[in-house]
């Protein structure tokens, strides 16, 4: 068996010494959640973002099955009536949603799929685990982590700090926070992110430990 890195770096075409993960990583606005998945992205080329659908037109340069799938309303309900999600929302008008094919076919090719998901959407993932078989590699390897800030009061800090939201908005967002931190021990690990480093060292020690049990 090669060193701790070649577990989530080890090219898909060789044989491997651990089974695919989807990681799914929840946290309040302001724990810092994109900074370490986004690091996770870039120093493992085995670890990548999970392709989610939207019913919304797309902006700028964004492509079709690169950023997002970009489906009709009529298209994305009839996924739903057939349960080909493995969760989904409607915020602010349109539907996202994470197809089951999506990113089974993306462990089958031996990546590690990551999603950047709320509390709701990791609840609903959890209820569709439950349909699957013990067998799918969807279900054998999934891994929920919840981020969380050092303490409510750093989180406040950290959202004014950032000086781009207004008054009320900020406000929301630390309501929103409180549920969310509740929902933390539903998570099989808990990372706080009050050192950037320490917490991302945590987190490759969090995947690094379910890929070896593989």
């Amino acid at each position: 068996m090669g060193s701790n890195n070649e577990l989530i770096e080890e090219p898909p075409s060789t044989p491997r010494s651990s089974r695919p993960l989807m990681i799914v990583v929840s946290a309040p606005s302001g724990a810092g959640k994109s900074t370490l998945c986004n690091r996770l992205i870039d120093e493992f080329s085995r670890v990548s973002y999970s392709v989610s659908c939207t019913t919304r037109a797309p902006r700028g340069a964004e492509k079709d099955g690169e950023h997002y799938y970009f489906l009709s309303k009529k298209e994305f309900k009839e996924r739903i009536k057939n349960n080909e999600f493995l969760e989904y929302a409607k915020v602010h008008g349109n539907f996202y949603g994470t197809l089951g094919d999506t990113v089974l076919y993306a462990m089958e090719e031996g990546k590690h799929v990551l999603l950047d998901i709320d509390v709701q959407g990791v609840n609903q993932l959890r209820k569709s685990l439950i349909h699957l078989d013990s067998r799918n590699p969807i279900r054998r390897g999934f891994t929920d982590i919840f981020i969380s800030p050092p303490s409510h009061e750093e989180l406040e800090k950290r959202l004014r700090g950032r000086g781009t939201d207004d008054e009320k908005v900020i406000q929301q967002r630390l309501d929103n926070a409180t549920a969310e931190m509740a929902c933390a021990k539903e998570y099989s690990f808990q990372i706080i992110n009050d050192d950037l480093e320490t917490a991302y060292d945590e987190l490759k020690r969090v995947i690094l430990s379910k890929t070896e049990r593989g």
